[in-house]
């Protein structure tokens, strides 16, 4: 392998989207009214309110959530690697491990703007590893090969939709890795592909769904007789507005939308209808499911023993 590479932020990959078997693990039932909500969304509208809403979606719970087996997870792969690249003779510091609880923002807003946006200027990114030094170690080709692994060698997963992951085949990160998952490590790759698809055609399928579309019917209503005639959904209004803001005034609808949305009860008709639909595709998915818990139960157990002491034998 030419050349070198800057260390990737590869150690989270395997671990940033965990569910630890809540209230929507494999199995579990939802308990969801197909008809309009009773009341408004006003009360729903607190971090707490939205979080709880934001959660009713089992596989976005999956994809998405951050909690303490997560966390632990890519902390033992972090240390691995840092051990495993120490015994080759180099010194890999990559970023520190997000806390569990954090990450919130990451999930996705399927149904448009949820809170009034901030007239804050926008925070600035979070600095990225700090690129080797010329010269140094860690700019060695001998380096890259050592935590990459062979380019020609990477494990390559596809899903059922098209969607492929690509991750190193050998090196440190690959160890790491493969100490988590064993010989699970490509079914892993493949069930995250698998969900995040899942997610996808979960939120195309509930287009269709009847309370839904009651639900959207009622969100156009409010917006008409707020003056802001002919707009398809929240989520349409929120990817045209650039083009909409000369014409409309920017904020103005934007706030007719959130006061639309808690006047009919949108989110909470949108978040449970979404949820039903995953579920749906859960159910007739259910080996995904239950690799899936057993393939995170299996990373949990090797992270305890990676963090309680020195790294075994991949």
């Amino acid at each position: 392998m030419s050349g070198t590479r800057r260390p990737r932020r590869a150690l989270l990959t395997l671990t940033a989207v965990v569910a630890a078997g809540a209230a929507v693990g494999a199995g579990t039932v939802l308990a969801l009214s197909d008809g309009p909500p009773q009341g408004e969304d006003r009360p729903l509208a607190t971090t707490a309110g939205l979080e709880r809403l934001h959660r009713l979606p089992p596989v976005t719970e999956r994809v998405f959530s951050w909690d303490g087996a997560q966390a632990r997870s890519a902390e033992a792969q972090r240390t691995y690697a840092i051990r495993c690249m120490t015994r080759a003779g180099f010194r890999y510091a990559p970023k520190a491990t997000p806390p569990a609880g954090s990450g919130a923002d990451e999930r996705p807003r399927p149904f448009g703007l949820e809170t009034a946006p901030s007239e804050a200027p926008p925070a600035a990114d979070q600095p990225g590893e700090t690129p080797p030094k010329p010269g140094s170690p860690e700019a060695s080709p001998a380096y890259a090969q050592a935590l990459f692994g062979d380019e020609n060698r990477r494990l390559t997963v596809k899903g059922t939709k098209g969607m492929s992951v690509s991750r190193p085949g050998e090196g440190c990160l690959a160890e790491a890795e493969t100490r988590m998952l064993g010989d699970g490590r490509a079914r892993w790759l493949q069930v995250r592909i698998m969900l995040f698809e899942g997610q996808e055609q979960a939120r195309t399928e509930v287009e269709k769904d009847p309370a839904f579309r009651n639900a959207t019917g009622r969100w156009q209503q409010c917006m008409e007789r707020a003056g802001f005639p002919g707009q398809r959904d929240p989520q349409a209004l929120l990817k045209t507005l650039p083009s909409q803001k000369a014409r409309l005034g920017g904020r103005d609808v934007l706030k007719a939308d959130l006061r639309c949305k808690s006047e009919t009860g949108y989110l909470t008709t949108a978040y449970t209808r979404l949820a039903a639909v995953q579920q749906r595709w859960l159910d007739a998915n259910p080996a995904v499911a239950k690799d899936w818990a057993a393939l995170l139960a299996r990373q949990d157990k090797a992270s305890r023993e990676v963090l309680a002491g020195p790294a075994s034998p991949a």
